[in-house]
C-alpha cells in the first residue's frame, strides 16, 4: 500500500518545506486537493501553487479536482507538475472527453466518487482509467471522520477491474488504515494523521 499525504493539512506558510519534509519522512505520493468553493464549500488552491510547489519533491503529484467544469482546467494543472489527475463523476458532464484530456496533456486520470454515489457510476469507464479515487468522507474539509462502510465499494472496483489502482481518501490514521488494507486499496490519502503527528516519518512508517 502506497502513502500520499494531503498537504491539505499542511502549514501553508511552509508549504515547500513540508512537501520537503513529508518527501523525506517516506510518502510515496504528494496529494494536492483543489477545491474552487463551489462543488465543494472549501477553496483550497490552483494551478500556480502547484507549479510553485513541483520543484521541492521528486514524487508523483496526485491532484484531486474537486471542482466544477475540470475538463476547462485539465491542461492548466498538467502544466503547473499533476502527474495523476482525480476529478468527480459528479462534477463533470463529458466524463470520457475529460478523461482524454488528461491522457493527451500527459497525466494519468481518474475518477473520484462521492460517499453517496454508487460505485457503479464509474464502470463505463474503467478501461480508460488509471485510478478509481473512493471517497471515504463527504468532500471539502480535512480531519473528518472515516467511512468504514465505502470498503465494499473498494470490493465492487477490485472484483470488476483487478488492474486497477483504488485510493481511499479522508478520515486516514493508524486506527482506520486497517480495514482499508483488507478491502484491497492501493493508496491510503493521509492529511491530518501525517501532518498533525509529532514525528510524519513515524507515522508514515506505522500507516
Amino acid at each position: 500500500m502506497l502513502i500520499a499525504p494531503s498537504i491539505l493539512a499542511s502549514d501553508f506558510s511552509r508549504l515547500g518545506e513540508q512537501i520537503q519534509m513529508i518527501t523525506q519522512a517516506g510518502a510515496d505520493w504528494i496529494h494536492l486537493d483543489v477545491m474552487d468553493g463551489l462543488f465543494v464549500p472549501n477553496i483550497t488552491f490552483g494551478a500556480p501553487v502547484i507549479k510553485a510547489v513541483k520543484p521541492y519533491s521528486d514524487l508523483p503529484f496526485d491532484v484531486h479536482l474537486m471542482i466544477q467544469n475540470p475538463k476547462r482546467y485539465i491542461e492548466d494543472f498538467c502544466k503547473a507538475g499533476a502527474d495523476i489527475i482525480s476529478f468527480h463523476v459528479e462534477a463533470e458532464e463529458d466524463v470520457t472527453g475529460t478523461i482524454e484530456k488528461i491522457v493527451a496533456c500527459g497525466a494519468k486520470p481518474a475518477l473520484a466518487v462521492k460517499p453517496n454515489t454508487s460505485v457503479e457510476t464509474v464502470f463505463p469507464y474503467l478501461d480508460k482509467l488509471y485510478m478509481v479515487l473512493v471517497m471515504t468522507v463527504e468532500p471539502g474539509f480535512g480531519g473528518q471522520k472515516y467511512m468504514a462502510d465505502m470498503m465494499p465499494k473498494v470490493g465492487q472496483l477490485k472484483q470488476k477491474a483487478p488492474h486497477l489502482l483504488v485510493q481511499v481518501d479522508g478520515g486516514i490514521g493508524v486506527d482506520t488504515i486497517a480495514s482499508s488494507a483488507k478491502a484491497g486499496v492501493d493508496i491510503c490519502v493521509a492529511g491530518t494523521s501525517v501532518f498533525r503527528a509529532s514525528c510524519p516519518k513515524q507515522m508514515i512508517a506505522d500507516l
